[in-house]
């Protein structure tokens, strides 16, 4: 605990003018109490209007679309997942809140498909936080916003140090949320009362949220860049993540493994789990950890005896499975060596750490493009990712454009997903850093 805010923006600790965007914002309306008051701010325990009981038949599905439908401005939307739990992302329960209409709770098992409620809000603009993480989901079952705003996402951009919904509640609202069912398993039935709540809550004030942080960007003179950034989770956020080529590589600890051998044998394993978890519904994790399989490349033991006897083998579920294993295991052993692992073509540049050795003069660009970066994230209080992304930089100065212009950096970014905003703020930058130190810019009067 200490005597400063619960959160503060980056542009709070720099003198007005250090920006054109740095200055704090003037003070808004408070929506609920001041969390500078003694007492600092105050619990929310329960909805202003009760926990409502999860809809669960078309019949209640049929009066909630009715309700929406004759609501009025923003809709607050969240969903539960049960990750760690499940192998799917699916959504285990939909909240939604609206002026007139109040707050929904909806489990979609029984339901499936909402585009019914979707078509009742399609005009309204949904109020989500960290949208991306719940969009893919919501598009499953049918909802698909037209117009977003994203709390967390707006936060980012007006330069607050903590973007999480419970320090913004805290901090400009005035109010407390537990989150410590976050990480709960959704797919429990039926849903704990406590559980409920807290699914609630999570959409109590989440359009009074939406409002602070739209007045703070306005007088950041950053809405406009919000707006781009809102369009682009729309056009894309609903799409689920793409499909790695060898998604076995990204078991945790596979930096341990040498050798083409003992990779196979993690991906003997690795398919023999995610088939086993895909058929239970049950996360990879909780029916093999990513330790037990790493600890089974590098002994590779023979018999289910040796095999018990590594870390991560000892569950009884774990146990049951053994020949499983094991089969995975001699497979990798018998494989043919044209049909080891081998390693996947680069998509993009190197990793920078490997740039100084293989190409100096790309590894000089990339310090000198961060560097423009850096300071222009810092000169308009914003994160450096929600700048540009960082593989945008990397490619970019690894693979720069044959003819280095303001324009055809611009060009490049923009290939890349950047929007015009940040386009804006950083192409000419980057164009100069491109340069070698002695090469003139080409400029468009040339």
């Amino acid at each position: 605990m200490t005597d400063e805010p619960p959160l503060r923006r980056r542009a709070a600790q720099r003198q007005a003018g250090d920006g054109p965007h740095s200055r704090p914002a003037p003070a808004t309306e408070s929506v609920g109490p001041d969390p500078t008051t003694p007492g600092g701010p105050v619990p929310l325990t329960a909805p202003r209007e009760g926990t409502p009981a999860p809809i669960e038949t078309p019949d209640q599905l049929a009066e909630v679309v009715a309700r929406f439908a004759a609501g009025s401005g923003p809709v607050a939307v969240d969903a539960e997942r049960a990750s760690g739990y499940r192998y799917t992302q699916r959504a285990y329960l939909v909240q939604l809140r609206r002026a007139g209409a109040g707050t929904v709770l909806i489990d979609p098992l029984p339901l499936g498909d909402l585009r019914v409620l979707d078509e009742a809000i399609a005009d309204a603009e949904w109020v989500l936080h960290a949208a991306s993480q719940d969009l893919p989901c919501l598009a499953d079952l049918g909802l698909r916003p037209r117009r977003l705003f994203d709390t967390e996402l707006a936060a980012r951009l007006a330069g607050f140090e903590r973007v999480g919904l419970a320090a913004l509640t805290e901090q400009l609202l005035g109010y407390t949320l537990e989150k410590h069912h976050s990480a709960a398993d959704w797919s429990t039935r039926p849903l704990p009362e406590s559980w409920l709540t807290y699914a609630a809550l999570d959409v109590e004030l989440l359009t009074d949220l939406r409002d602070k942080l739209a007045a703070e960007l306005a007088s950041q003179g950053k809405d406009g860049w919000a707006a781009e950034e809102f369009a682009a989770l729309v056009a894309s956020g609903a799409q689920p993540p793409r499909q790695r080529p060898d998604p076995w590589r990204r078991t945790s600890g596979i930096h341990r493994i040498r050798g083409a051998r003992a990779q196979a044998r993690v991906r003997a394993m690795w398919y023999a789990r995610d088939e086993i978890a895909a058929r239970r519904d049950s996360a990879p994790g909780r029916v093999l950890p990513d330790a037990a399989i790493i600890a089974a490349a590098e002994l590779d033991p023979k018999d289910e005896r040796t095999l018990l006897t590594l870390p991560g083998f000892g569950g009884r579920s774990v146990r049951r499975l053994a020949r499983t294993w094991i089969e995975a295991l001699t497979k990798a052993r018998e494989l043919p060596d044209d049909m080891l692992p081998v390693a996947p073509p680069l998509d993009g540049p190197p990793p920078p750490h490997r740039w100084a050795e293989r190409d100096p003069v790309a590894a000089a660009r990339l310090a000198r493009c961060r560097e423009v970066v850096t300071t222009a994230a810092a000169a308009h209080a914003l994160p450096p990712e929600n700048l540009i992304t960082p593989d945008s930089v990397r490619r970019l100065a690894w693979t720069p454009p044959e003819e280095i212009s303001p324009e055809t950096v611009s060009a490049t970014l923009r290939g890349y997903g950047a929007r015009a905003w940040q386009v804006g703020l950083i192409a000419d930058g980057l164009a100069v850093a491109l340069r070698e130190p002695a090469t003139p810019l080409i400029t468009a009067e040339e």
